[in-house]
């Protein structure tokens, strides 16, 4: 009697290698492995090539990069969103596209259910599943660190080499990474303790800020209907875009965030991040939305930002109201075509220029030597109406006696 199958998100490290077994002994599926290329580099491949010699009846390495930075990386940027003012959401808007992936991949192997490595306290396993569930309703979701009896890191090595899965001898680095083509995130080890500062050997895509050059390096970056599409005149694919932008970015020790944020679940965690292009890339659409957006409509969009990032950061990327807001933000980004001139140097990402063919900037009617089609004498009504309800209040209050 042939055994059902699952799709694993598949890593190739230790802990998704002994899921991979533990779904096999303990749970009797067939496993089909799936590994996302986003920026990852030789390590997809090899993963494929671990997932089979491991014991998967099928293994996967898509490569997703174009697919990632167009369909997911650039829509959000368009928001502007940020989670909790600082983070650009890097981990969370891969999460989407991977179960996008597994779901469809399920489909094509007819298997029952996905799986995958998140553990039962951080953010990914909600993100995976609520995707996944968006997409395939009756899909099933197996969470290994939510069913196995595992007690810790002994437990899992003693598995692996049970299973004949390779256990490193060599110390890893004692925190967690994920890394794509926008960043690479740190968590665990040192870093649980929040007044620790990162090491500095740590981190993978930025120099030192006191190591980079001691010259600045001015770019300029093109922007058409909201999404870059150019660096210094060269027209560039989303995908090479964005990995240009961070070589750039990250030679110069950009993009480095350190915060502790709340997840979804409810508790707070210490995240370090690397964002060197997406850190280029925001500030400098931020510079030709200042010339293209009227106030009120930049306004409004900043407000709905924070709202969105929390979506996405949730994992609520296929839900309703993310993609009601998308086409909000979509309909805004229209008018964000320019340029802007950025200044790097020593970690500081400095907006210096700005241009764009229907800027709504104008020189005439801001200068202190012409008045344009402003009059002075217009400001002295607009004040005392914008008081009124301050001035009677006022005298409410005056004549209480406070």
């Amino acid at each position: 009697m042939s055994k059902e199958k699952i799709v694993l998100a598949y890593s190739g490290g230790l802990d998704t290698s002994i899921i991979l077994k533990w779904l096999q002994t303990e749970k009797n599926y067939d496993v089909v492995c799936f590994t996302a290329d986003l920026g990852q580099g030789d390590e997809v491949e090899e993963a494929r090539v671990k997932a089979l010699n491991t014991g998967a009846v099928a293994a996967y390495a898509l490569d997703l990069r174009e697919e990632f930075v167009r369909d997911y990386v650039f829509p959000m940027m368009r928001s502007s969103a940020l989670y909790e003012g600082y983070y650009l959401l890097g981990t969370s808007i891969a999460r989407p596209l991977i179960a996008k992936k597994m779901v469809e991949i399920a489909a094509k192997e007819g298997a029952v259910a996905i799986s995958h490595g998140a553990t039962g306290k951080g953010n990914d396993q909600v993100r995976f599943e609520m995707s996944a569930y968006a997409l395939k309703p009756d899909i099933v979701t197996v969470a290994p660190w939510r069913d196995w009896d595992f007690q810790g890191r002994a437990d899992l090595e003693a598995f692996a080499r049970e299973h004949g899965i390779p256990v490193p001898t060599t110390k890893k680095d004692p925190w967690s990474m994920d890394a794509n083509m926008l960043h690479i995130s740190y968590e665990g080890g040192p870093l649980e303790d929040p007044w620790q500062e990162p090491p500095t050997h740590m981190f993978k895509l930025t120099v030192n800020p006191e190591d980079a050059p001691n010259e600045a390096e001015y770019v300029e970056i093109e922007y058409v209907n909201g999404d870059p599409v150019a660096i210094d005149g060269e027209q560039l694919s989303p995908a090479a875009l964005l990995t240009k932008a961070n070589e750039i970015a990250g030679r110069h020790g950009v993009g480095r965030i350190d915060l502790v944020e709340n997840r979804f679940v409810g508790m707070k965690s210490r995240g370090v991040y690397e964002t060197p292009g997406g850190t280029l890339l925001y500030h400098g659409r931020r510079a030709v939305e200042s010339l293209t957006l009227d106030r009120e409509v930049l306004h409004q969009r900043d407000a709905l930002g924070p709202k969105y990032a929390e979506l996405v950061y949730n994992g609520f990327w296929f839900a309703p109201e993310r993609e009601a807001l998308q086409v909000y933000m979509d309909h805004v980004a229209q008018s964000v075509t320019g340029t802007a001139r950025l200044k790097l140097y020593k970690g500081n990402c400095t907006v210096v220029g700005r241009k764009a063919e229907r800027s709504l900037y104008d020189k005439d009617l801001v200068s202190f030597e012409a008045g344009g089609d402003y009059n002075q004498h217009d400001a002295g009504a607009f004040i005392k109406l914008n008081a009124l309800r301050m001035r009677v209040q006022a005298r409410v209050e005056a004549k209480a006696g406070k």
